[in-house]
């Protein structure tokens, strides 16, 4: 999770997905597709992987209810009540846990397999993040987790700086700071870009507000904006064939949980 320079205000990331819990199911297609490419990713390591997956980070249980119909015990943990609701709603997990990736309220070597679908883009510190989903993962289990690098969301911020000087977007860590975090451990990280395209500014604005990833400065969120500055944002964006591109530099992270590698 140290996606971001600034410290993260985990109440208000928990209020905006809670704000967002009963659009996201239908706004988050990035974040099912990036989620089944992960799975793909880990296909080859969970046979032999266990049986008892926590959801680190499960939004509306999406991911859950797969664990779930691959018969396994599904633990469906976040930092926002109202996702875990409407995860529960769903009926998407056989647990629901309100809980904070950075401090997961699990024993060590508890689980077999952590998973974690673009959610450690919140937390403070990325490393911090692996540590202890790798802590409560046994030996010979998996950590799974995606997330984003910069690059991510480029277009949105520079078309923001013409307008007022500020990027009003989160700074995401490089692949080098990712790949550090992940030096400790057995890992393979894959790096991929995905471009998403939008007719207008609204469009492009709502998609990110349905499924709670707007912009967090000083502990506050910011909303869509005025008329007149998305009007501004609308005539600063560059347009690529007429279409308002958006960058996601993606980064799925496989680890095999065994003794930590001596540095």
């Amino acid at each position: 999770m140290g996606a971001v320079t600034e410290l993260v205000n985990k109440q208000a990331v928990a209020d905006a997905f809670s704000r967002a819990a009963i659009s996201y199911e239908n706004a988050a297609q990035l974040q099912r597709d990036v989620g089944e490419e992960l799975l793909a990713l880990a296909a080859p390591y969970l046979k032999d992987a266990g049986n008892l997956v926590v959801d680190a980070g499960c939004g509306t249980g999406y991911f859950s209810r797969h664990w779930k119909a691959q018969g396994k015990k599904v633990i469906a943990l976040d930092l926002s009540s109202g996702m875990l609701d409407r995860a529960r709603e769903l009926d998407s997990a056989d647990e629901y846990v309100p809980g904070d990736i950075e401090r997961l309220p699990f024993a060590d070597n508890s689980v077999d397999i952590c998973f974690s679908n673009l959610a450690v883009q919140w937390c403070n510190a990325l490393p911090r993040a692996l540590e202890e989903m790798h802590r409560v993962t046994r030996n010979g289990g998996l950590v799974l987790f995606s997330t984003l690098a910069e690059g991510s969301l480029n277009e949105l911020a520079a078309a923001w700086m013409k307008v007022d000087g500020r990027r009003h977007v989160n700074q995401f860590l490089t692949p080098d700071k990712i790949a550090e975090a992940c030096a400790p451990y057995r890992h393979e990280v894959t790096f991929s870009d995905h471009v998403a395209e939008f007719p207008d500014v609204m469009s492009l604005m709502r998609s990110l507000k349905g499924i709670g990833a707007t912009h967090i400065k000083n502990g506050r969120l910011g909303g869509l904006g005025g008329r007149e500055r998305l009007q501004l944002l609308e005539k600063h964006y560059v347009r690529r064939d007429g279409i308002l591109p958006l960058n996601y530099r993606l980064v799925y992270g496989i680890l095999q949980v065994e003794e930590l590698i001596p540095r």
